[in-house]
């Protein structure tokens, strides 16, 4: 009961931090591009938000280990509520080189925060569920993920909502109060040492040393960065650009795709329940997955190439996109806890997420320098071989024997 009570808690936190995380992508893109920001500049502004995430996910593992995973959460939440309230201090009369370096360095400390938080609610999972409950470890995941990707869709269409009715400053400082509740109540509930490894492990060791978890890794990495290529700027300045849209519609369009694909993920357990024969996922059921979003990325890009219907390769395409990329990325996040020992979680799940982070960076920056040369079907192309490259590296993950096996 008290596992299920702290699993409440820690997903609750999440959930509020989702919510904000999201909101904040939404309000510095549409803002910026409002003020005039070219799609290169616009990235930039997310790079040290990316490239901290790397940091992060490295060293903060190993915090995690060390002092517990109820530590790194709560600096992951009051992180945010220092970058919230700062960024709603940004002057618009201040020159733009000020105003962009002050941008990137309050995204660096928000990457920091959401990756602290990430870490530490991904890593309480295995924790809190029985090691021999292989099923259950999916849906616990699934469910999580699935939940905070959703999240993260709603507060992409807070963010186009209130930038549109209350404005930029004050939705960040609406924000930084929400959280700043929510932070309260985590600091008041959970119990200190949650996550802490009963056997301390050297600093030296937080790169991982086993085989099928540097692999994972990197297929995670070029999956994500599969993803941000044509997500992070591409998509939303083509829509609002070449389409029209107004930044509410933008908004709810990354909103309603965000939600669809974490309610997906919720339901992967489901969907995949037909073709696993004991209900968990192996290499290859990830392996195909790549495999499907690959060559769905180069028919989308051809369609936008003969200048097919917007609606049926752009909305329509995109959506199928995230329907796969929701599946495979809920069995990315199973095997990197069924991979890992429980004493030794927080360390694995840190370096993992930090191979997705560095995805997200490099999507981020090709994002902006490609859609700048090429337009949205360079960015779709680019894309589709990431995922080309994710599928390939993911052949050559267990395919058959127990997962559990190093627990």
């Amino acid at each position: 009961m008290t596992d299920l009570r702290n699993y409440a808690f820690v997903t609750g936190a999440y959930w509020g931090f989702t919510l904000t995380d999201g909101a904040l992508r939404m309000l510095v893109l549409l803002h910026f591009h409002a003020l005039g920001y070219s799609a290169v500049q616009i990235a930039f502004l997310f790079l040290l938000y990316e490239f901290f995430g790397v940091v992060t996910n490295l060293i903060g593992g190993w915090i995690g280990s060390h002092l517990g995973l109820k530590v790194t959460l709560f600096s992951g939440l009051a992180l945010q509520i220092v970058a919230l309230g700062a960024l709603g201090l940004l002057d618009p009369s201040w020159p733009l080189i000020i105003s962009v370096c002050y941008v990137m360095g309050l995204q660096a400390l928000s990457g920091i925060a959401k990756d602290l938080t990430k870490m530490s609610s991904k890593s309480a999972i295995k924790v809190l569920v029985p090691e021999e409950a292989d099923s259950a470890l999916f849906k616990w995941v699934a469910v999580l993920t699935g939940s905070k990707n959703a999240l993260k869709g709603v507060g992409y269409f807070l963010g186009g909502l209130l930038l549109a009715t209350v404005g930029f400053r004050y939705s960040l400082w609406l924000m930084a109060a929400g959280l700043a509740l929510v932070l309260l109540a985590t600091l008041l509930s959970l119990p200190r040492e949650i996550g802490m490894a009963k056997k301390k492990t050297k600093f030296s060791a937080i790169l991982s040393k086993s085989r099928d978890i540097n692999l994972l890794s990197a297929a995670r990495l070029f999956l994500f960065g599969s993803r941000d290529i044509w997500f992070v700027v591409g998509l939303p300045v083509f829509l609002s650009a070449s389409l029209g849209w107004s930044h509410t519609q933008v908004g709810g369009f990354l909103a309603l795709w965000v939600i669809g694909y974490g309610g997906v993920q919720a339901l992967a357990p489901k969907l995949l329940k037909s073709s696993l024969r004991d209900g968990t996922p192996r290499g290859g059921t990830a392996s195909v997955g790549a495999f499907a979003l690959a060559i769905l990325t180069a028919l989308i890009a051809v369609g936008v190439t003969l200048e097919l219907s917007p609606w049926l390769t752009v909305v329509a395409g995109l959506a199928l996109f995230g329907l796969i990329f929701a599946i495979n990325s809920s069995v990315h996040s199973y095997l990197i806890l069924a991979y890992t020992e429980t004493d030794q979680a927080a360390l694995n799940v840190g370096f993992y997420y930090m191979a997705n982070a560095a995805g997200r960076l490099v999507g981020t920056l090709l994002s902006g320098v490609v859609f700048q040369l090429a337009g949205l079907t360079g960015c779709l192309w680019v894309s589709a071989a990431f995922v080309l490259l994710a599928g390939g590296i993911s052949l050559l993950l267990p395919r058959g024997q127990r997962l559990l096996s190093a627990n």
